[in-house]
């Protein structure tokens, strides 16, 4: 857990000196780290339940916590979903495992994207969040290609306790998060 040891010596007194606050307990810090997919393919209930079960077993392998299937909440005849039917998984990693995964973000998968030229620096949602798509879960080195069905996108959402989008951006620059840079 080297990112919860650098947020206690580094980023805390940077953060209360840039920002200037005098309480540890106002400086912004981050809560937790939801990870969600949505599975709109195969229309069929039977194929989409194994689907849903390759992608917890991926999810619980990236994330080191079992995730939850997110089920639909009423039918529609259009999509050929019927109430109940899954739709997708998602995980809320909080302490050890948070830093674990964020950890893991950071200084493993982002680096293997092809093409990587930095995260987005404007996808705050001005409550201090910040959400990200990943587009292939293949750049965790956990994932077993032969158990892949189909290449997946992802989101991943930082939810931090403050209210500004220049604090939590900085919090997570901090971190280490490899923001695009502006030209």
């Amino acid at each position: 857990m080297k990112l919860k040891q650098l947020y206690t010596s580094k980023v805390v007194p940077e953060l209360k000196k840039e920002f200037g606050i005098s309480n540890d307990f106002n400086v912004p810090k981050l809560n937790k780290i939801i990870v969600n997919i949505g599975v709109s393919d195969p229309t069929d209930p039977r194929a989409r339940k194994q689907v849903i079960a390759n992608i917890v077993d991926q999810f619980a392998v990236i994330t080191g916590q079992k995730p939850v299937v997110t089920l639909a909440h009423k039918s529609i005849a259009n999509f050929k979903l019927r109430q109940g039917d899954p739709l997708g998984v998602k995980v809320t990693l909080r302490g050890k495992r948070m830093w674990g995964f964020l950890e893991k973000l950071i200084s493993v998968a982002l680096p293997r994207v092809k093409d990587f030229r930095g995260v987005s620096a404007t996808a705050f949602d001005h409550a201090g969040n910040y959400s990200m798509g990943i587009e292939e879960q293949i750049i965790f080195p956990e994932i077993n290609y032969d158990k892949i069905e189909r290449i997946r996108s992802f989101q991943i959402v930082f939810v931090t306790s403050t209210e500004s989008d220049e604090k939590a951006f900085k919090l997570l620059e901090l971190f280490g998060m490899p923001f695009e840079k502006k030209e």
